[in-house]
């Protein structure tokens, strides 16, 4: 059976062969580079007796409402394990990486103006030690 054909063929004319094999996309539903989503991301001191505190509220308050909003792709907590490579380091104080990603700055603003979203991230905040973190916002590219 010659099952790899269709690929091999659309792979030699420049073609995507997903896109040849099921016309899944088009050239208009193709994201503009400066349109596509963004990702937040904020450093956090994490005050290490409200570890489990933080995450309970991370996970049974503010994902499940983060995830009702319009505009959310995903949101993660990361617990720092170690630099592998590279420098400088976090402080010490640095425990955890926020990772928020919305389909558009525009529609994170919408989500961060809201009530839910001022009532859900003082539960995370109010665990953080120093409330003037660094926070990164990125465009997908």
């Amino acid at each position: 059976m010659k099952r790899r054909l269709p690929l091999k063929s659309t792979a030699i004319s420049g073609a995507n062969p997903l896109r040849a094999m099921t016309g899944a996309f088009t050239a208009s539903q193709e994201r503009a580079p400066d349109k596509g989503p963004i990702v937040l991301y904020c450093d956090l001191a994490v005050d290490p007796t409200r570890e489990q505190e933080m995450l309970h509220y991370f996970h049974k308050e503010f994902r499940p409402a983060a995830q009702k909003f319009n505009g959310y792709i995903d949101v993660k907590m990361l617990k720092f394990r170690k630099v592998v490579q590279g420098g400088p380091a976090p402080a010490s104080s640095i425990n955890y990486r926020f990772q928020l990603t919305y389909e558009s700055e525009e529609k994170r603003q919408e989500w961060i103006a809201s009530e839910v979203h001022q009532r859900v991230w003082s539960l995370v905040e109010d665990t953080v030690v120093n409330k003037s973190y660094l926070v990164l916002l990125t465009d997908s590219v």
